[in-house]
């Protein structure tokens, strides 16, 4: 019997989808600790199968090693869950009480998460993981030569979501992948946003499908090594990253750029870090084998060890050989070496400087890795921070291995497997992408100014600290509060805020209090300096002498009318951390008619009888 693979992928990705969907309705009315409950089981269950999914993917893929990916696997099942545990994913996410704002996640719905061949458990375990974190559903295509892993890991996923109370159909892993399928499930109408990793082709397709979409651009990671570093451990952290899983991550070394004076050491490290240092006919050999005329990399030698890819150039290794290293003799298409390898393949090429080797550094960049990862090795902090800022990459690695660096395994990046390679690339984000990518935000906003003060502009204005108008306002502020300031003592010419500077704003400021302060004084209300101590046991502070030594009754306090209490402030805006400061001191909130609650003030403060309903007077 005749099949078409592409139909029944298609009408998969279709039921699949819509299946997803239904679930998404239910578990999108799910509250944060819900939620929380079926990312905790996922990551739980992967933690424990972490070896035997690693070992799958090797098994089904040939790609890189089981040590290699026993760690990407931990890296989202572990210091992933760790990184977001506590993220506000779902409902009320932030209270702005100054500004009057409340911000509300809102999931996108379905995500299609299409998968690579090189990092198959691995991408799957980050991709549902951060999906669900977020309030979404998701639908996972497989690689073609990765579908076995793939779903293997997905089942693993699933069972445990499901055991966590999430509704059935939430997470879908496409059984039957073809490239038609795949393109259906971009395309689908109720696809909400695709988290695309794989080949130029995918990502392009992902980008062109008229959904929103995270794709990635190639890494041709640069490794520039000057002569403050501390060599031995520079060059054993580049060796550890360019043979962590045989090269397959796309954030691995691919060419060291150091002055020409450290040439033998850096060799002579490399060798004892067991680096095979091949010779010109070698590198020759190796080039032809990895790369085709278009560079791209041969795919039997993606992840193979490094005996593997001697053996297929013409040479034999030891078996203990950590990496193969070539020496090149410059950058680009007459370079073939100096592009992308995707294997435990490493390039070394010195130059005259350290201005010399930033110049080198941006053309591997430019030659097949702008915008993904560079790594510098230095203890001198402006080398350090000139490169940064020559590089056109978004992450920049100082003194760690660059593919545990980039993924936030040895450093503080977001723990991640898709890395934003930003516009210079193509790509819509250069983030290490994480769940916050993965909802839009709503923002509920009160009115705290009218049309006409929004753009309200004195003429005349010359500085928003113009020291005249400050003087005016405070004038103008005790006026309106009945209160008579001493006649002002005349001033030639207008006060301009670049003629009077912060001292003359003083001054001007000063010489209004001076005015304040002498009114109260004609009007008997500022009070005289009392007198120590009185013949009548009078408290100091509130005896005054009279010319006689007695006290004076009409400055008795307690012959003064009682001073009604002051009414309490009531509240004009009161979010959750307003509740939560009010609970920790034992103290009330005063709110008005008109006084706004966020909702999750209203609940924090549920309960407790610490809203207190006050009229202005």
């Amino acid at each position: 019997m005749l099949q078409d693979h592409d139909l029944l992928s298609i009408q998969e990705v279709r039921t699949k989808v819509d299946s997803a969907y239904q679930a998404f309705q239910e578990y999108r009315n799910f509250n944060q600790q819900q939620v929380d409950q079926v990312v905790e089981a996922m990551a739980a269950a992967a933690r424990s199968e972490a070896r035997r999914l690693a070992e799958l993917a090797v098994e089904e893929t040939g790609y890189g090693n089981v040590a290699g990916k026993v760690a990407k696997n931990l890296l989202n099942a572990d210091l992933l869950v760790r990184r977001i545990r506590g993220m506000k994913t779902i409902g009320v996410i932030r209270e702005l009480r100054d500004e009057k704002m409340v911000e509300i996640a809102e999931p996108v719905g379905v995500v299609a998460a299409i998968l690579p061949t090189t990092n198959p458990t691995s991408t799957a375990i980050y991709k549902t993981i951060i999906s669900l974190k977020a309030g979404n559903a998701i639908v996972l295509s497989p690689h073609p030569r990765a579908k076995r892993c793939t779903c293997a890991t997905v089942d693993v996923l699933l069972r445990a979501a499901l055991s966590a109370g999430a509704p059935s159909g939430l997470i879908q892993c496409i059984q039957n992948a073809t490239l038609e399928g795949t393109q259906a499930l971009m395309r689908h109408p109720r696809t909400g946003v695709i988290l695309s990793t794989g080949g130029a082709g995918i990502v392009r397709a992902a980008y062109s499908s008229g959904k929103p979409a995270f794709g990635v651009g190639p890494g041709n990671v640069p490794v520039l090594i000057d002569e403050t570093a501390e060599l031995r451990a520079a060059v054993a952290k580049v060796v550890e990253g360019k043979s962590f899983d045989y090269g397959t991550v796309c954030s691995s070394e691919q060419t060291i750029v150091a002055p020409l004076a450290l040439r033998d050491r850096i060799l002579a490290e490399l060798k004892a870090h067991r680096a095979h240092l091949c010779t010109e006919e070698q590198s020759q050999a190796l080039a032809k084998v990895l790369l085709n005329d278009r560079l791209l990399v041969n795919p039997d030698c993606v992840g193979q060890p490094p005996q593997t890819i001697a053996k297929m150039a013409g040479f034999t290794v030891p078996e203990g050989t950590s990496i193969l290293v070539a020496e090149i003799h410059g950058i680009g298409k007459a370079h073939p070496l100096s592009a992308e390898k995707l294997s435990p393949v490493l390039s070394v090429y010195f130059v005259r400087d350290f201005a010399a080797a930033l110049e080198a550094c941006e053309a591997i960049l430019k030659f097949g890795g702008l915008g993904h990862t560079c790594v510098i090795h230095s203890q001198n902090q402006e080398r350090i921070m000139a490169y940064a800022r020559r590089m056109p990459a978004f992450r920049v690695l100082v003194n760690t291995p660059a593919p545990q660096g980039s993924t936030g395994i040895t450093t503080n990046l977001q723990p991640s497997m898709t890395l934003g390679c930003g516009a210079i690339a193509g790509n819509i984000t250069s983030d290490n992408v994480g769940p916050q990518h993965l909802f839009n935000i709503k923002r509920i906003a009160w009115e705290v100014r009218t049309a006409a003060e929004a753009f309200e502009q004195p003429a005349g204005t010359q500085s928003p600290l113009d020291p005249g108008q400050v003087v005016a306002a405070v004038e103008k502020y005790l006026t309106q509060r009945g209160i008579a300031l001493a006649p002002r003592t005349a001033v030639a010419g207008p006060v301009r805020a670049e003629s009077a500077g912060s001292n003359s704003a003083t001054s001007l400021a000063a010489s209004v209090v001076d005015r304040f302060l002498s009114t109260r004084r004609t009007a008997g209300s500022v009070a005289e300096p009392a007198v120590s101590a009185s013949a009548c046991g009078c408290e100091p502070s509130s005896a005054q002498a009279s010319p006689q030594g007695e006290c004076s009754p009409q400055r008795n306090p307690t012959n003064a009318p009682a001073v009604a209490p002051a009414p309490p402030p009531i509240a004009d805006f009161v979010c959750e951390a307003d509740v939560r400061q009010a609970l920790q001191e034992k103290r009330k909130i005063f709110i008005g008619p008109r006084t706004i609650i966020t909702p999750s003030a209203r609940d924090a403060a549920a309960g407790h009888d610490i809203l207190v309903l006050a009229q202005r007077s």
